[in-house]
């Protein structure tokens, strides 16, 4: 019996991923539940697995090819193909006649073009011919990038007629150059961060922090911490906590926008951007008002292992209203942190130095901090931004205020 092998859904508002690598071949035995492939979707890789026991008889798509959801990726024989013949009479080749479910009307003008289902689909709904599009994807098959290539370049115009040789064309480049493919994590990253630039109205605020007090305590109080909880005390919970405190004082920076309806959430998912080999992913604190110190130094402690490992869950990313960056942890001074949609606010801290500041009429040398907030400036307005970065800055300079506020 033949088992379609498909595409599984993959997630909150995740429709697409490509096949990063099969790790079984055509015609390999498989056990129920054993990985199949690996996809890379733009959060997180998933392992597809077989279902049943059988042997793997057809790969639909290959190694770097693009998938969207439900679409079939291989076929699984549930058993032998020598036991699964009727009758001798039966050819051979039925095994590899095409599926049914394979498209019956294909565009005639396609003839021997090799794409996959996504580029055929995209080209269609787009009325282009594929075969006037070059595939650069495996063994010379026609991608959705593709197709988007040619239609960038003019789908319009009419075939060159033939030309004579031409010399070879001038480099561009005066030295050595590595042409390396954006992975689909990496587009993803770029796409998002690009629509979030164009669909929100972003502004961002900064003030400074004077980090004397936490770090004292942290001086303070580190050693019988470890002792206690098996992880350092950062400073990261402290500002999950002053974030938070703010939060409540200034509502409309844990919300989003929804068509003409502003939805303001009462609860804090709060978001921790954690460096990763593809870039920064963005993994969630879930009900973060209601975790300890501890809680929060070993939820983060956990999601930097997790990010080594690439073994977050779809789970572990879903969510957020309001996110929290440090580029202080690679020596980052001052920056403009992008927000991460659908949410209006995202809190950037920096490096701690030390710098003369003016206190009581006298100048003193002090541990200090500079913070942005990057705010959506359609439903949070400047006063609340900057009140919402002071409250901030308050909680830490009085960090036992947290206690009550955070």
């Amino acid at each position: 019996m033949q088992i379609n092998i498909v595409v599984p859904e993959l997630g909150e508002s995740i429709l697409e991923a490509t096949v990063l690598e099969w790790f079984k071949k055509e015609g390999d035995r498989v056990a129920v539940g054993e990985p199949l492939l690996n996809l890379e979707t733009s959060k997180v890789n998933v392992e597809v697995a077989a279902e049943q026991a059988g042997v793997l008889s057809r790969i639909a798509h290959a190694t770097g090819e693009d998938v969207k959801v439900g679409d079939v990726l291989g076929v699984l024989e549930t058993t032998a193909p020598a036991e699964a013949k009727p009758a001798p009479s039966v050819p051979a080749a039925v095994p590899q006649a095409p599926a049914p479910s394979a498209p019956a009307a294909t565009p005639a003008p396609e003839r021997e073009t090799r794409a996959t289902p996504l580029a055929q689909r995209v080209a269609r709904d787009l009325a282009v011919d594929l075969a006037q599009v070059p595939g650069t994807g495996p063994l010379g098959k026609t991608t959705r990038n593709d197709v988007e290539a040619y239609l960038k370049k003019g789908r319009a115009e009419p075939p060159a007629a033939p030309k004579p040789p031409a010399p070879a064309p001038t480099p561009t480049v005066q030295g050595p150059v590595e042409r390396v493919k954006l992975s689909r994590r990496r587009r993803t990253i770029a796409t998002r961060l690009v629509e979030a630039q164009h669909t929100a109205a972003m502004l961002t605020t900064f003030n400074e922090a004077d980090m004397s007090a936490v770090m004292s305590l942290r001086q303070r109080r580190q050693d019988a911490f470890v002792a206690r909880y098996g992880v350092k005390l950062g400073i990261t919970s402290f500002f999950v906590k002053a974030a938070i405190g703010a939060l409540k004082a200034f509502p409309h920076l844990n919300a989003e926008i929804q068509g003409d309806e502003m939805l303001i959430k009462h609860y804090y998912d709060i978001a921790i951007a954690v460096s990763a080999a593809e870039g920064l992913v963005v993994p969630v604190l879930r009900e973060a008002d209601r975790m300890s110190f501890a809680a929060i130094e070993q939820k983060i402690k956990d999601f930097a292992r997790q990010a080594e490992q690439n073994s977050f869950s779809l789970e572990d990313l879903r969510g957020g209203t309001f996110t929290i960056t440090n580029g202080g942890v690679f020596g980052s001074l001052l920056s403009t942190p992008i927000l991460n949609p659908p949410q209006v606010g995202i809190l950037g801290l920096h490096k701690i130095e030390k710098r003369p500041i003016v206190v009581e009429e006298a100048v003193v040398v002090r541990p200090m901090m500079y913070l942005a907030l990057s705010y959506d400036h359609r439903i949070v307005d400047g006063m609340e931004a900057v009140q919402f970065l002071v409250r901030v800055k308050e909680l830490i300079e009085q960090p036992e205020a947290l206690l009550l506020e955070g």
